[in-house]
Formats: structure tokens, C-alpha cells, sequence
């Protein structure tokens, strides 16, 4: 998720940076350099970074300058932090490439890519058991950040409507999820003016919602639950048939009836193909509740950034009045989205993994992860050092880390464990913290981004924010060698810290900002970095991404 960036004024930025000591010294040095690039610019020219130069500069020096600077990033394949997939084979990096200027929002003009685009929501909806005699409506998105605010508004939009008809308020609408919801719940919440019904999560719900603490929060105003298939915390699948048999008691008792939109930002293109098959609970349109389902195919969809999608399981629950009908790109086309231009290459790209991987494909690769992921939980709590807070590895039903217990080790299938993203959330014992009560896991999460892995140290939701965890998503890529040099790594920074009596993580910052970038997040001025909220006028524009 890209953050917000404020404008900065370039010639405020320049005359400190020429102050600031470090520029002193390097003009001493290179007052006779020229870059390598290109003879029209001495080192002492500074190029243009945040306003448009008059003159621009030739092709293959900006090429080489953004290249240059792109070389400060982190690999996107040690990108352990994030769900967003990183690989797609040779044959689907061309057909992108073919197609990277395609338009998804120009129907008329690109039928064939519509056609396969129809296809990908025929297929997804078959995954997820549309039942016999439905007629599934669905879309592609930007993401399941876009997906979520979509079936959102169409749980909101039916409650409404189901309101207005009985001549009832409608002025108070309320939705309830799980404290550990991702931040793109709560934004549906505060951007279309629903009550959001956090409910905390605890180690007794497994770290996900509880079915009880749902029955407790319904009311008359509920317009549904967001049931999440994979905690972005721990990886756990929420339990979707509970909630929904709480939710039938609930209309048996008051006639009220109440709707679960499943976020499968990950799980959606998990659970078809693992526990589901093999005895699992239910969790898609197999449950009548369930009226539509959201997934990222940028995540294990396998796809690059940039797409999602969202069904609903019959055409009758996608209210009318949220259809638009364009006309002006030359012919006839229903538009359901949040944005309009969008590219069709991801589209493609889907279309692509779908019919070539199949299902077996897909569930070679899922089940692939799971058994990766459940080898990195079992050596982390053979240390002793660290014991998981996911439960992918254990033996289904069993939850909770006990020190000493030998690990479970079933079969190489996902039906013996517990159902969950492979997701290994960990963190470190309560025996190791007392005997090394210097060590902190941010210290760890720095330590290992110096060898270039990027594991991320956080809180769990509130009511169990004391908790801190580290994270790790086994995406396909990560490959079990490069899970052995990854529990090596781990376990070579761990005894590192052992050894030494103190350590300070703020001395060891392999992210350090670069002069602008501090400067500017000051606003450039170091004491008023909230006088960003002032008019355009004043020079500080922000863009929301």
C-alpha cells in the first residue's frame, strides 16, 4: 500500500540541502566530476527532483539515473512482509508486455480481452461452489482493497432498500468484523459512513473473530459481517460456517436477516484448492449467507500487483442502482467499480494462470507453501527460542503452543493441520525474554533486513497489543533452500545478540532516509511537522495513493 506524499518546494529543499554539512564536504570533493552518464552534467549540477526541469535529459541518462536510484530498494523475492506476488513465468511476462497498453475500461475496443476477463469470473465463481441455478456476477478491481469497498456498499445499498421498503430508518447503519481486520474493512467503514463493529480477538478465538462476541453485537441496523478467510496477522481462516449458523439463529429468533461477505484477499485462492477439498468447514456460496466473496489475484492468485476481484453469488444481490451503464467509448457496457481506467494486462495475465496451471497446477503450488511454511514454524520452536503464533503447522484442533511438546508431523497433505494461510507469525518465548531481556524483536527485524529479508515486527490488534510478532509470508517463491538459508540467518542473528551484553536497534538503521526525504517529511521545518494541513497556497500539496 503506497502512503501519502507531500509536495515539496524545491527551491526551499535546495538551499538546505547546500547548507547541510554533509553537500559541504562532498562539492569540496567533486567540483571536477562528471557523472558517467553524460558529459552535459557535472556532479555539481543537481538534477531536477521535484519540479519539472526546463530541459529534460537524454533517454538512456534518466534510464540509468532511476536504475541507479532503484538499486537502494529491497529485492521484491525477500520481501517476507508481503502477500503481493513476485514471479510469473516467461510466457506470462510477454503476454503483459504485449498487452501492457490495453485499457480494461474500453470494452468496445478490446472484445477478446473482455472475453477473457468474463471467463476469469466464470472460472472464480465455480471455485468458490456457485450453486445450481445462480447466475454469478462479478468484476475485476484494482485489488481487494477496491473489492471490499464494493461488497461493502452492496451489503449497505440491500439494507437500504430492504429498510426504506418496511418504511424504517436507515440513517444508522452498522457492520461487524474482527479487530485484526485489514485496514481496507475499516476503510469501507469510514469512507461510506458505517458504523464499524470492531470486536476484539483474543488467543481463546485463535486470534480471529468470535462467533459469540458476532451474536452479541447484531442488531436491527447490522447490514453484514466481514468474515475474513486469512488473518493478515497470523494467517488463521475465520470460521465462516459458525458465524453463519449464528446468524440463522438469529433471523429464526427475530426475523431479521443478516449477510457475510467473505474477504478472501489470500485465502480465496487457498482454500479451493487445500482443506476445503478434503473435509474442511465451509467458508464460500456453499453457505447461503455467504453472498459475496472478494480475492486479490495478486496475491496467491499469482498474478503482479494490480488486480482483484469480487462476486456475488446471484445478479439479484448486486442492487440496480449501483450498475452504471457507459455509453461514450462507443458501446454498451455495466460498470460496477470504484475506478475507471484500469489495465487490462493483469487480466490477461490471470486468464493465463488459470488455464495453464489447472487446478492440480494451483494445488501443487498452495499445498507447496503450506508444507514450507509449516517446516520454518517447526524449526523456529525447536530453538526454543520462539514459539508460533499461527497454527498451520499443528495437528488440526490443536491451537496452542506448549513448551516441550514434540512437533506434530503428519502427513505432506493440509487436511491433518489446521486450516490457514501459509503464514508463520512468531514470536519470541516467555523463557528467552527473561533470561535475555535486552533483546527485542525490532532488533531481530533490523539485524535480518542487513541481510536483506524483510520480516516485520508488530503488535497484535488491540486486546492483545502487548503481544509483538514477527511475520513471515511463504509466497511460492520462497523456495524450501531458501527457507533452510532463512532459518540459518535467523538463528545465526539470534545467537549474535546472545553473545553481547546490549544492543540499541536505533544505532542500527539499514533503512536510514535519505537528507531529502527527512527534510521533506518535516515539512522542512523540524518542530511543525502538522502544518501540512494548510491551504494549497502555501506549498505542501499531498497526493493520496
Amino acid at each position: 500500500m503506497s502512503g501519502l506524499a507531500r509536495h515539496v518546494d524545491a527551491e526551499e529543499l535546495a538551499e538546505k540541502l547546500r547548507d547541510h554539512p554533509l553537500r559541504k564536504h562532498q562539492s569540496q570533493r567533486a567540483g571536477s566530476v562528471i557523472t558517467p552518464y553524460s558529459s552535459r552534467y557535472a556532479s555539481t549540477t543537481e538534477l531536477s527532483k521535484f519540479r519539472l526541469p526546463q530541459d529534460g535529459v537524454p533517454a538512456e541518462v534518466a534510464q540509468q539515473l532511476i536504475r541507479d536510484e532503484l538499486e537502494l530498494d529491497g529485492k521484491p523475492s525477500m520481501n517476507l512482509a508481503s502477500f503481493v506476488g513476485t514471479y510469473m513465468e516467461k510466457e506470462a511476462n510477454e503476454l503483459m508486455a504485449e498487452n501492457i497498453a490495453k485499457n480494461l475500461a474500453d470494452a468496445d475496443e478490446y472484445p477478446a480481452m473482455m472475453d477473457l476477463h468474463a471467463r476469469c469470473v466464470s472460472i472464480i465463481a465455480s471455485l468458490w461452489n456457485v450453486q445450481k441455478g445462480e447466475k454469478a456476477v462479478g468484476t475485476a478491481t484494482t485489488g481487494s482493497s477496491e473489492a471490499i469497498q464494493l461488497g461493502g456498499l452492496a451489503l449497505k445499498r440491500r439494507w437500504q432498500e430492504r429498510r426504506w421498503a418496511e418504511g424504517k430508518d436507515a440513517s444508522k447503519p452498522n457492520i461487524i468484523m474482527g479487530a485484526n481486520a485489514q485496514v481496507a474493512l475499516e476503510k469501507f467503514s469510514r469512507y461510506f459512513d458505517v458504523e464499524a463493529r470492531l470486536l476484539p480477538v483474543s488467543e481463546k478465538s485463535h486470534h480471529r473473530l468470535d462467533p459469540e462476541l458476532v451474536r452479541q453485537n447484531l442488531d436491527e441496523n447490522t447490514i453484514g459481517v466481514f468474515v475474513i478467510l486469512g488473518s493478515t496477522y497470523t494467517g488463521h481462516y475465520e470460521p465462516v460456517e459458525e458465524i453463519s449458523k449464528v446468524l440463522d439463529e438469529y433471523e429464526a429468533k427475530t426475523g431479521i436477516s443478516i449477510d457475510i461477505h467473505v474477504d478472501g484477499a489470500s485465502g480465496g485462492f487457498i482454500a479451493p484448492f487445500t482443506h476445503v477439498k478434503v473435509g474442511g468447514p465451509k467458508w464460500d456460496f456453499e453457505l447461503p449467507r455467504v453472498k459475496s466473496i472478494n480475492t486479490s489475484g495478486h496475491k496467491f492468485g499469482l498474478v503482479y500487483a494490480g488486480v482483484g476481484w469480487v462476486i456475488w453469488r446471484d445478479e439479484s444481490f448486486l442492487p440496480k442502482h449501483l450498475i452504471f451503464e457507459l455509453h461514450y467509448l462507443g458501446g454498451t457496457e455495466e460498470s460496477f467499480t470504484l475506478n475507471f481506467s484500469r489495465p487490462g494486462a493483469q487480466i490477461i495475465a490471470q486468464y493465463y494462470n488459470l488455464i495453464h496451471l489447472g487446478f492440480v497446477g494451483y494445488q501443487n503450488i498452495m499445498e507447496n507453501t503450506l508444507t514450507n511454511a509449516r517446516v520454518l514454524s517447526r524449526s523456529l520452536e525447536e530453538t526454543g527460542w520462539y514459539r508460533c503464533v499461527s497454527a498451520i503447522h499443528r495437528k488440526k484442533g490443536d491451537w496452542k503452543y506448549q513448551e516441550g511438546k514434540p512437533q506434530y508431523l503428519g502427513s505432506e497433505s493440509s487436511a491433518d493441520y489446521n486450516a490457514g494461510l501459509p503464514v508463520v507469525a512468531f514470536t519470541l518465548t516467555d523463557r528467552f525474554k527473561k533470561k535475555y531481556p535486552h533483546i527485542s524483536q525490532e532488533t531481530i527485524s533490523k539485524l535480518l533486513r542487513a541481510r536483506q529479508y524483510i520480516i516485520p515486527n508488530y503488535p497484535l490488534p488491540p486486546n492483545e497489543e502487548k503481544t509483538e510478532i514477527l511475520r513471515v509470508v511463504v509466497r511460492e517463491s520462497l523456495s524450501l533452500d531458501m527457507v533452510d538459508h532463512l532459518i540459518n540467518d535467523i538463528c545465526s542473528v539470534t545467537e549474535c545478540l546472545m553473545k553481547s551484553d546490549t544492543f540499541d536497534p536505533k544505532a542500527f538503521n539499514p533503512q536510514r532516509s535519505s537528507i531529502e526525504k527527512e527534510v521533506a517529511s518535516r515539512g522542512l521545518q523540524p518542530g511543525e511537522k502538522h502544518k501540512w494541513r494548510q491551504p494549497m497556497a502555501k506549498g505542501v500539496h499531498r497526493s493520496v495513493c
